[in-house]
């Protein structure tokens, strides 16, 4: 199942393969996407696929007039899984999710990345319930024609744009647009995801080129919603920058000044 290109899902190319009960699939090219500081091939946007089918096996799950909010997700990525996916990049990278355990007041479920039949990395995605029937009929459900053409670099799609870079910090504004948020209104919990990664990433890479500290895991906790536009960005700064080893704290934070995300990424050499 192919999404409108006006939506999270359908800007990165995301097609889901299988949809339940028990397994849910979808694939996410990830050829071309570079994180906007370092130029350099990111994982971070596969948290948009993470987010959509782990979500996805969590959404199944609601109670009648209930609707799903991320509050937790969390990335681990094998030793090689930059290095294979380097090897080649055209080929999507599929998701696998199931659902974990029983629902109650929050509901979990796991997620499997794979490329060309090899595990690259694993992902949990954790959901509340909210009481409100908030999904627009039709949303991210009907192909569509875009408002605009499709840009293909990452910071386009992902609607951000390097404000700070250097010293101890690193600042990635996050504009205001439709395609990017969810059907709250917010930025997509997997976008804004990215964001940190992007971040966590850079804050541990600046000056060092020639020895880049690549992402082994990120753990984001979603504290609020994030709203695109005004003064919201994301942030992040090293803890540690060590020759082998690095991690960073990030936070996604609204046009109010109040921290909506926090996540601590790991990176090794």
């Amino acid at each position: 199942m192919a999404y409108p290109l006006t939506t999270p899902p359908g800007r990165f190319g995301i097609d889901n393969v299988e949809t339940g009960p028990a397994q849910y699939a979808a694939t996410m090219p990830v050829d071309g996407l570079l994180n906007p500081f370092t130029g350099s091939a990111t994982v971070g946007p596969l948290a948009v696929l993470v987010d959509h089918i782990a979500g996805f096996a969590n959404h199944d799950r609601r109670p009648e007039g209930h609707w799903t909010v991320s509050s937790e997700l969390a990335m681990e990525f094998a030793a090689d899984a930059h290095a294979i996916l380097a090897q080649d990049p055209a080929t999507p990278v599929l998701a696998v999710s199931r659902p974990v355990g029983a629902a109650g007041a929050t509901s979990l479920s796991e997620c499997m990345l794979t490329h060309r039949g090899t595990e690259i990395g694993l992902a949990t995605v954790r959901t509340f319930y909210i009481t409100a029937a908030v999904h627009v009929p039709g949303a991210c459900e009907q192909p569509a024609e875009p408002a605009e053409p499709l840009p293909t670099g990452l910071a386009e799609l992902m609607a951000v744009e390097i404000a700070e870079t250097g010293g101890t910090g690193v600042v990635l504004r996050q504009r205001a647009h439709s395609a990017v948020n969810n059907t709250l209104g917010a930025v997509h919990g997997g976008v804004a995801a990215a964001g940190l990664e992007l971040v966590g990433s850079a804050a541990l890479n600046i000056n060092r080129a020639d020895s880049p500290l690549l992402t082994a895991s990120l753990r984001i906790n979603y504290l609020r919603r994030l709203i695109g536009g005004g003064r919201a960005h994301y942030t992040a700064t090293p803890v540690h920058a060590g020759r082998s080893s690095g991690v960073a704290e990030a936070q996604g934070i609204g046009d109010d000044g109040k921290v909506a995300l926090t996540a601590r990424l790991t990176a090794y050499r």
